[in-house]
């Protein structure tokens, strides 16, 4: 064999192992989590019931895009949101009409902004943002929990909804256990 075609064999071999290796060990894609508007998670929820996180929040919220950016790329917080809830993104100032239970939830204007009735209604008229409001597969609504969450904090709360411990503790109860 001559070294020419022993160069070319070993280059040849070379592009293989390295190409092999390369798509060996490629990265899984990130999970990304699954956001549903009000609409969409009313209707998966008819054929497939989970319970439903409500991610009520504002476009002007700073806290709420750090909740995004932060929290809700955590991989752990989106498995286990993708296998337990449907997760619905509700902007608390959109404009657009709800119909839900034969009711239409509106924009209510109060002069320089408003909020949206089912924002509202779910979170008792205590606007603040970010807000998460969990609720049962049966629209029940379980804890409405006010702020940023980081991970680490926010778990438990998917938790004490998803294996219903609100069931058999209260929220006081469940986190002064931990």
């Amino acid at each position: 064999m001559s070294i020419k075609n022993f160069l070319r064999f070993f280059s040849l071999l070379a592009f293989i192992i390295f190409s092999t290796s390369f798509q060996l060990h490629k990265s899984k894609p990130a999970p990304t989590l699954k956001w549903l508007t009000w609409n969409e998670a009313v209707e998966l929820n008819k054929t497939a019931p989970k319970k439903i996180l409500v991610d009520v929040y504002t476009e002007w919220c700073g806290w709420c895009k750090r909740m995004d950016k932060d929290t809700y790329q955590n991989e752990t917080i989106i498995n286990y949101l993708n296998t337990n809830y449907y997760c619905v993104k509700l902007d608390a100032e959109m404009h657009e009409d709800i119909k839900f239970n034969d009711h239409v939830f509106k924009f209510v204007s109060d002069g320089r902004s408003g909020s949206h009735e089912l924002a509202s209604s779910l979170m008792d008229n205590n606007m603040s943002y970010p807000t998460i409001v969990y609720l049962t597969q049966n629209f029940e609504r379980v804890l409405i929990s006010p702020g940023y969450k980081k991970p680490e904090t926010l778990l438990p709360e998917l938790k004490f909804t998803a294996e219903e411990i609100y069931k058999k503790k209260s929220w006081q109860d469940y986190t002064a256990g931990k």
